[in-house]
């Protein structure tokens, strides 16, 4: 008796729509990056329990542990801050703005920045911090 031989055909599974998906994500995520980009000035911001969603879009002044003052991602000396603070609450009827400060900035620095504010005649204004991180003191 004559034992009829099975034929075995050669399966394969076509890795090319895996690596069109693969190269789809990649392409994704370098775009999507770009566009998630953080601020190109690196501080610290103190912790805060009670700290709030400051709102974003608003105009920020941010003071570095360098001691240099930035006014909308540019570098500013005092007296030009105060300038352009005075612009800021001219053009504006209810003028807001954000202040970020590294949590090693001296007190000082900060309130020479918050009397310039004020004094600019702004008197809405947030003190930026982080929520929840735990901070040595």
């Amino acid at each position: 008796m004559e034992i009829e031989r099975r034929r075995y055909t050669k399966t394969y599974i076509s890795i090319a729509p895996m690596i069109d998906v693969v190269f789809l994500l990649l392409l994704f995520f370098m775009l999507t990056s770009h566009l998630v980009q953080e601020p190109a000035i690196k501080i610290n911001l103190p912790a805060s329990k009670t700290a709030l969603d400051p709102g974003e879009g608003l105009p920020t002044i941010t003071v570095t542990r360098d001691r240099i003052i930035f006014w909308k991602q540019r570098p500013v000396d005092f007296e030009q801050l105060q300038q352009a603070l005075a612009e800021h609450a001219r053009t504006r009827n209810t003028p807001t703005l954000r202040i970020k400060a590294d949590r090693d900035v001296h007190v000082g620095r900060l309130i020479r920045v918050v009397d310039a504010v004020q004094l600019a005649g702004i008197k809405s204004f947030s003190i930026v911090t982080e929520r929840g991180r735990k901070d040595s003191e």
